[in-house]
C-alpha cells in the first residue's frame, strides 16, 4: 500500500478533520497520518499503539502524528523513532505541514492564540454514508478532569454561511445525513456577529438546504439547550431523534468537583421534557466512573442516572488522571474500584439499550444504508443489520425497513415489500 492514509482516534470532530487532512495531503507521497485523542490515558496509549502498528504495516511510509495528544505532549511523540513529524491541531490543517522539503520535525504552536475554525471545508467522506461538518472548535469551560481545552484552544465558531455552503456541497454529492460536530457544539455562536446560536444555525441549515434529508447533532451540553434549540429537537422531523449529552456524573457533589454547570435534577428534567415532547428521541450520555472522591453512594447516583435519563447509548469512561488538570491532584479512587464501577455502568447501559432495541421489533425504521448494503443506522441511531443484504448501489440511500429482531446490540431488519 502507498499514498496517504489517515488513522483517526477519538471524536467525530477528528473524523471530519481527518477527511480534510486526507484531501490536503493527497500528493504528499507515502504517508500515514495519525490523528490522535487525549481525552484519557488509554486514548494516548492507543495512539502510541497505532503508531507502532503503522510502522509494522508500512515500513517505508513517513508517519505524522497530530491531534490533541500531539498538541498537549509533542515531546512524547517526537521521542518515538517511528515518527517523522509532530503537528499541532492548528498545523494539521495547513497544506505546507505535509511538505517534507522544509519546516521542522515538531510544529506545534500556542493553541490558545488560534481564533479561526473550519478553514478547510472538506468536500467528501470516502468511507462514510454520513458526513461530519465542523461548526465549532475549542472550549471555554475548564472541567477539572479535562485536558481537551489545552489541545483545542478556546471556543470559536465557523461562520454560518460557510457551514451552509459546505453542507449544500455534500448534499449535492449524495450524502443523506450530515452530523454537526465540535468540541462544545452548544457553545456555538457568541463569538460571531449578531444573535447566532446553535438553534439559529440549525434553522438556517434546514431552510437553506431543503434537499438535506437528515441532520444530526453530536454531543450537547444539556444546560445549554435553549428554547429555540429545544423546539427544533422536539418538533423538526429532519433533525434526528437522537441526542448525546455530556452528563459525566449523576451526583451533585461530584458534578461540583468536576466544575460542571448543571445539577442532576436539571439533567433529568431536560430529558423528561424532551421525551415528553418527542418520545422517540434516543438518549446517549458520557459518564465517568470513579472520579476522585467518588464514594459508593455517589456512584449509585450515577448508576441510577441510566434509568432516570433513559440512557440507551452509554459512553462510559473509567476515570484516569491527566497531568496538569485539577482532578489529578484530588484524592484518587483505587484503580480496581474504578474498573468495577465502569463495568457496572456499562452493564446497566447495555441492559437498557437491549430492552429498548427489543421494544422496536415489529416497527418500521428509516435506515441510512451503509457498509455496502449490509447495514446502517436508523433515525434514532440504532445500528441496523440487514437480514438479506441489498444491492451495493443502495449505499448512502435512506430505506424503509421492517425490524424483525434484535441481537448483539443491533436491530435486524429486512426490506419492505
Amino acid at each position: 500500500m502507498s499514498g496517504v492514509e489517515t488513522i483517526t482516534l477519538g471524536c467525530r470532530l477528528n473524523i471530519a478533520e481527518s477527511e480534510a487532512i486526507r484531501a490536503m495531503a493527497g500528493d504528499a507521497g507515502d504517508l500515514v497520518i495519525v490523528n490522535s485523542c487525549a481525552v484519557t490515558n488509554e486514548a494516548v496509549r492507543q495512539t502510541r499503539k497505532a503508531i507502532r502498528r503503522a510502522r509494522r504495516d508500512r515500513p517505508d511510509a513517513r508517519i505524522v502524528v497530530t491531534g490533541c495528544a500531539a498538541q498537549t505532549d509533542p515531546a512524547m511523540f517526537a521521542a518515538m523513532p517511528e515518527v517523522a513529524r509532530v503537528l499541532g491541531n492548528r498545523e494539521k490543517m495547513l497544506p505546507e505541514s505535509y511538505d517534507f522539503t522544509g519546516h521542522g520535525r515538531v510544529r506545534v504552536s500556542d493553541i490558545m492564540a488560534v481564533r479561526d475554525t473550519a478553514p478547510h471545508l472538506a468536500t467528501g467522506f470516502a468511507e462514510h454514508a454520513r458526513a461530519f461538518v465542523e461548526v465549532q472548535n475549542g472550549c471555554d469551560h475548564r472541567c477539572t478532569f479535562c485536558i481537551i481545552p489545552y489541545g483545542r484552544g478556546n471556543s470559536r465558531s465557523a461562520p454560518a454561511g460557510a457551514v451552509i455552503e459546505q453542507i449544500r456541497a455534500l448534499v449535492d454529492q449524495g450524502y443523506g445525513e450530515v452530523v454537526l460536530t465540535g468540541v462544545d457544539v452548544t457553545s456555538y455562536g457568541p463569538d460571531l456577529p449578531g444573535e447566532d446560536g446553535l438553534g439559529r444555525l440549525v434553522e438556517r441549515i434546514l431552510r437553506h438546504v431543503p434537499a438535506l434529508p437528515r441532520l444530526r447533532l453530536s454531543s450537547l451540553d444539556s444546560v445549554e439547550i435553549d428554547d429555540r434549540l429545544f423546539a427544533l429537537i422536539t418538533g423538526e422531523p429532519r433533525l434526528m431523534p437522537h441526542l448525546h449529552l455530556s452528563l459525566q456524573s449523576g451526583d451533585d457533589m461530584i458534578l461540583k468537583r468536576m466544575k460542571r454547570r448543571h445539577s442532576r435534577a436539571q439533567a433529568v428534567a431536560m430529558v423528561e421534557r424532551i421525551k415528553t415532547a418527542r418520545p422517540e428521541v434516543a438518549i446517549g450520555a458520557d459518564i465517568i466512573a470513579g472520579f476522585p472522591t467518588e464514594t459508593e453512594a455517589m456512584f449509585e447516583n450515577s448508576l441510577a442516572l441510566i434509568d432516570d435519563c433513559a440512557i440507551v447509548y452509554g459512553h462510559i469512561f473509567p476515570y484516569s488522571p491527566r497531568a496538569g488538570t485539577p482532578a489529578a491532584r484530588m484524592p484518587q479512587v483505587a484503580a480496581p474500584v474504578i474498573r468495577t464501577r465502569a463495568a457496572r455502568l456499562r452493564a446497566a447501559a447495555a441492559a437498557r439499550r437491549d430492552a429498548w432495541l427489543a421494544s422496536l421489533v415489529g416497527s418500521r425504521q428509516r435506515v441510512l444504508v451503509e457498509r455496502d448494503g449490509k447495514g446502517g443506522h436508523a433515525e434514532n441511531f440504532a445500528s441496523v443489520r440487514l437480514a438479506d443484504p441489498i444491492a451495493a448501489s443502495a449505499h448512502g440511500r435512506i430505506c424503509d425497513l421492517a425490524v424483525i429482531g434484535a441481537d448483539a446490540g443491533q436491530l435486524i431488519a429486512k426490506g419492505v415489500a
